[in-house]
């Protein structure tokens, strides 16, 4: 490893002192940038609510001075109390053989209150009787990392936890338990479409998708801050006035707004922006907005000046 400056290693050994659990990672807790740094914030978050994260992606210097200041060549790092644990590896090692828990000093899962209404339980209630089911077999919650559900019935595990609502017993792993605090499990029908809707308060905020209709609303009713993630050879093609060139400067400036400023982006056909908006989400914003179709649509339903590419 190279020599680590001074300042650099003072500036480390802030941040691994800034919290207990320290995780340098590749992006952000949110947003993570690699699979290994997405397997250690899958693994943590489902024995802590809150630890800190450090985007080495951000700061080059500190990308391979925490490689010098833990001896240790990969990222992503974990620190609890200022020592250093390991990488994604370890972290896995650790939960692989029960001793995370303890090393994060996390502890031990509540029983979390989640609410069932009479429409799900009613639907919970027939499926559960049904002539293929066990009568040892119970109903599974499971919340992953990214607060995706599945719903199953199966046979209990060990560690499960169980929660009761509306006589429906249904049971949890620790880390999805610590991710249902106020989960509440509806039935809902419209037309043809029935199933099972399920409201998390402790899901991060997601993208909203905004045909360009109601953008065109928006926008005649007051400013907006519309930003365009396309190339500069797409924009010299066609572009919405009003719009801002998503360029590393106006990401920076972005990066300084209250996280509670709505922000809203466009591409040619709405996945380029989905990612950008997926960033900004990352980054602790709450309102964001991805334009569904993207410019194509605002040229077929809006403006038909604005030149199809």
């Amino acid at each position: 490893m190279s020599e680590l400056p001074e300042t650099t290693r003072a500036k480390i050994n802030d941040l691994v002192t800034s919290d207990r659990v320290v995780v340098f990672m590749k992006g952000v807790r949110r947003s993570p940038q690699c699979g290994f740094s997405a397997s250690v914030v899958e693994l943590l978050d489902g024995w802590l609510d809150d630890y800190a994260t450090v985007d080495v992606l951000a700061d080059p210097e500190l990308r391979e001075g925490i490689k010098a200041f833990s001896d240790w060549p990969t990222i992503p790092q974990i620190y609890v109390d200022g020592e250093f644990v390991g990488g994604a590896d370890i972290v896995r090692e650790l939960e692989d053989s029960g001793e995370l828990a303890a090393t994060l000093g996390a502890s031990a899962p509540t029983v979390p209150e989640v609410t069932i209404t009479a429409k799900a339980a009613a639907q919970f209630k027939a499926a559960i009787e049904g002539s293929d089911v066990d009568d040892s077999d119970v109903l599974r919650l499971t919340i992953d990392g990214r607060f995706h559900n599945d719903l199953s019935i199966g046979a209990r595990k060990d560690g499960d936890i169980e929660v009761e609502s509306n006589g429906i017993h249904l049971v949890l792993d620790a880390r999805s338990a610590r991710r249902a605090k106020g989960l509440v499990i509806d039935f809902v029908s419209a037309a043809d479409e029935a199933g099972f809707k399920i409201e998390n308060p402790n899901a991060p905020p997601a993208v909203q998708e905004l045909s360009v209709k109601e953008l065109a609303a928006r926008m005649q009713a007051g400013a907006v801050r519309l930003y365009d993630v396309r190339s500069e050879e797409e924009r010299a093609i066609a572009k919405i006035e009003g719009t801002v060139l998503l360029d590393a400067d106006v990401a920076d400036q972005i990066a300084e707004l209250p996280r509670d400023t709505p922000l809203y982006f466009h591409c040619h056909h709405g996945m380029r922006s989905l990612a950008a908006g997926q960033h900004f989400v990352g980054m602790g914003f709450t309102e964001v907005y991805n334009v569904r179709g993207g410019i194509d649509a605002w040229s077929q339903e809006v403006d038909p000046a604005v030149a199809r590419y």
